[in-house]
Formats: C-alpha cells, sequence, structure tokens
C-alpha cells in the first residue's frame, strides 16, 4: 500500500515538473519580437514601410492615449480632401471662437481670423497647433464631432482596432487611445500623400510674413539621418511619444514609440530602433509608383491594350544576406473588358522568399479605355480581316 502510495505521489510530481517546464517554453517561444532589442516605451513598433510588414515590436496593440501624434490622422483626413479636390490650400479657413480657445500648443488663433488651408497644415505638422487642428476639422466636416466621426471611420477603414478617436488635438480626452501598430498604419497611409510628406518635413516656418516663427517639433529630422516624416506629442498622461519615419539607400521604416518617461526619451528611443531596422535589414526594390510594367488586353474597348503600372512603390525589407532569394513576378489578367477606369486593378505583383508568398502589390490600369461603339467594334474587326500582310 505504502509503495503504490509513494509511486502516486512520483507520478504527480512528475507531473507538476512537466507543467512548469511547459508553461517556461511556452513563455519562451511567446516571447515578444523585441529579442535583441530594449525601449523604455510602453508600446512600440518597427515597420517595414512599404509592406507594412511588422518588423519588431513590444506590446504593439497596447492601449494607450497618444497626445499630439493624434493629428497624424488629422493631417491624413486633411491631405486626402485636397487629393478629391474637397478643399485646397487656398482655402482662406476662418476661425471658431471653439478653435481658438484651445490650450496647449497653439499659434494663437483670433476668433474670426482668416488663414489659408496651407498655413494651417504647416502650424499643425510643423507646431503641433491645437487651434490650427480644429480650426482644420471645422472647415472640413462642420463641426469638430463630424470629423472625429471621420478620423473613428478612417481607422476602422485601415483595420486600427485599438484605436479610438474624442478629438483632432490630442488633448487628453476619455475614450482617446490608440496602439503603436495602428498608428504606424496610420503613418504609413499618410506617405502616400504628397502634401503630406511636403509639410511634415518642414523644419522651420515663417508664419505671418516671418512674425511667429514654427519649429518643428520631431527633431529627428535634424538629428537623425533619413528622417523625412512624423510626428511627436507629450502630455502628462501620454507622457512622450513619436510616430516616425526614416528612408536610407532604399529602405524605408516606420517607428512608433508610445510612453516614453522622460524629456526626449521619444527620440532616444526611436534612434535605437531605427538603428536597429537599418543595421538588420536591406530592400528589394522592384519599381516605382507608377512604373509601367506591362500591357493588358483590352475587349470591346476603343484602343486594344492599356499599360499596367504599379499602385504603389514595389518594395520589401528583407534580412540582410537574403536579399538573393527574393523573386517577383507579375500575375495580369489575360484581358479586360472595356470600359477600364483609370487605376483599376488588373493584376499583382507577387513578391516571394525562397517561393513562400511573402507580399502582393497591386497592379493598376495606366489610362481609362472608353467601351467601343458598335460600328467602332466592326470596324476593327473588318480591320483585322483585311489587313494586309
Amino acid at each position: 500500500m505504502k509503495r503504490r502510495y509513494f509511486f502516486l505521489i512520483n507520478i504527480m510530481l512528475l507531473f507538476l515538473v512537466l507543467v512548469v517546464a511547459g508553461t517556461a517554453l511556452a513563455a519562451t517561444e511567446q516571447k515578444p519580437s523585441g529579442a535583441g532589442l530594449e525601449t523604455t516605451a510602453e508600446s512600440a513598433v518597427l515597420m517595414d514601410a512599404y509592406s507594412g510588414k511588422i518588423l519588431w515590436s513590444k506590446e504593439p496593440d497596447k492601449e494607450l492615449p497618444m497626445a499630439s501624434v493624434t493629428k497624424l490622422m488629422t493631417m491624413l483626413l486633411a491631405c486626402e480632401a485636397l487629393e478629391q479636390g474637397k478643399i485646397s490650400l487656398e482655402d482662406k479657413v476662418t476661425v471658431s471662437e471653439n478653435a481658438w480657445k484651445m490650450g496647449g500648443s497653439q499659434i494663437y488663433l483670433e476668433p474670426g481670423e482668416e488663414m489659408s488651408m496651407k498655413d494651417m497644415l504647416i502650424s499643425v505638422a510643423v507646431g503641433s497647433a491645437n487651434d490650427a487642428s480644429v480650426a482644420i476639422a471645422e472647415h472640413i466636416a462642420g463641426s469638430v464631432e463630424s470629423f472625429v466621426e471621420m478620423m473613428n471611420a478612417k481607422a476602422k477603414e485601415l483595420g486600427c482596432n485599438h484605436t479610438k478617436f474624442a478629438n483632432p488635438t490630442g488633448l487628453p480626452a476619455e475614450g482617446h487611445y490608440t496602439s503603436a501598430r495602428d498608428m504606424a498604419v496610420i503613418l504609413r497611409e499618410a506617405l502616400k500623400y504628397p502634401q503630406f510628406r511636403k509639410v511634415s518635413s518642414i523644419y522651420r516656418y515663417d508664419l505671418r510674413g516671418g512674425d511667429f516663427v514654427l519649429w518643428n517639433t520631431n527633431k529627428l529630422l535634424k538629428w537623425y539621418r533619413g528622417v523625412d516624416a512624423g510626428k511627436t506629442g507629450w502630455t502628462n498622461e501620454a507622457k512622450y511619444c513619436l510616430a516616425s519615419t526614416a528612408k536610407r539607400d532604399g529602405l524605408r521604416l516606420i517607428s512608433v514609440v508610445l510612453g516614453t518617461p522622460e524629456p526626449r526619451s521619444h527620440f532616444r528611443e526611436t534612434i535605437k530602433i531605427f538603428n536597429y531596422g537599418f543595421a538588420r535589414y536591406e530592400s528589394v526594390n522592384f519599381a516605382e509608383k507608377g512604373d509601367k510594367l506591362d500591357t493588358v488586353k483590352v475587349d470591346k474597348g476603343v484602343i486594344d491594350r492599356v499599360g499596367v503600372v504599379a499602385g504603389e512603390e514595389i518594395a520589401v525589407a528583407v534580412p540582410k544576406g537574403q536579399k538573393k532569394k527574393i523573386r517577383g513576378d507579375k500575375n495580369i489578367s489575360e484581358g479586360v473588358e472595356a470600359p477600364v477606369k483609370k487605376g483599376q486593378k488588373v493584376g499583382e505583383f507577387v513578391v516571394t522568399l525562397d517561393g513562400r508568398e511573402i507580399q502582393k502589390f497591386p497592379l493598376l490600369a495606366q489610362t481609362g479605355v472608353n467601351k467601343a461603339s458598335v460600328l467602332q467594334q466592326m470596324y476593327k474587326v473588318m480591320n483585322k480581316v483585311f489587313a494586309v500582310k
């Protein structure tokens, strides 16, 4: 009886040892991708800007306040409205009392004052102006509340499941949060707009004829080679935050740090993350946005073929030493039927590593093609039949 009792005790002890060992192994396997790099940020990511792939992370989906990094979405919606022709840089934006009373960073707008959309946008990008952010929001959407709805709709469209906006400024508010991963996605989207890249890269700007000088809060524009866009943020609640992008030797990286503890720590941690990325990765570039890569047959169109162009920059980041293992192939439709819209998707560019698909990029119709009339189609058929060989 005693032998059986001790046997059961030993079995139970062995079982406990296996459970503990298994838990430790699982913890090791689930260790965040930050192995080899430490940061004081509460949440951080390093992203390949071209493919959107996360190259390194720490608590990437942790929901945190973001302070003025919020303004990336404000600028994204403004640049989108510019691209769609809904507003222009020459628009005169009238300042409301609501915009005037904003605290924090500001350019001291007065109620009833008018300023161009260009200067308003630069004031947000360079000076992180809260009053200009509200003025832009009201000019685009009619009210801050409507603009916030647009912000949240855009976040949802981009798949940002850990982001919710309560205002266009980043001033502390209940239910206003993001994650490092989501903010990297938002910055990546903003980079598609030339106007965003232009205003975000300005280091000094003379406002009101030089009476008011703006200095960009993103000091990495001067401190780190390759940095050309981004947005800082700070409040007591959010601590120090920075979403930034840098490009070197064809490789564009995005870094986001949220909740770093002391002054300038968001710059220090971002530099550390960028150094990690540029040391370990290189870019394989296949095509620039808009490059013509092929043609595709058009059925029943006024022309028989249309150019196929890259819908975005076709490039991927790969660990150094693996560049020769990367392959890119065009997968284009055999034919499309008119009418064809300019920018219509007609295929994909597939990138593989060792035969394994790692990324797809859209291939688009270079121009629009109208549908041929019945007479035009008959003429084309007859022309082919009786063409002199």
